[in-house]
């Protein structure tokens, strides 16, 4: 989740390489919110709760690969933003294990 001046964002980031349907691309985003709230619930409730009172804003961008999602997610960690890294199960169109 990323808060600038007084507009809170939650960011999901795609790998573009891995041409993912629209169909898998909303489940992933779901895993990824689910993990974001749980993570805010313990260590920014507060933001959590003013996140969801002012409308639960969203955007989803692309990575152009794996490399540059991962170097984005640990830019968002050093900079103390809630991140998180979705690895799939593999039941359905990407291998298990991919992020």
């Amino acid at each position: 989740m990323s808060q600038s001046s007084s507009e809170l964002t939650m960011v999901f980031i795609a790998r573009k390489d891995l041409k993912l349907s629209a169909g898998k691309l909303a489940a992933q985003v779901g895993h990824a919110t689910a993990e974001c709230v749980t993570k805010a619930e313990r260590t920014e409730p507060r933001m959590l709760d003013r996140y969801m009172r002012v409308g639960q804003r969203k955007v989803v961008c692309q990575a152009v690969n794996e490399d540059e999602l991962r170097r984005l997610f640990g830019e968002a960690k050093n900079a103390g933003i809630i991140a998180s890294l979705i690895t799939d199960a593999g039941h359905t169109e990407i291998p298990a294990g991919t992020v």
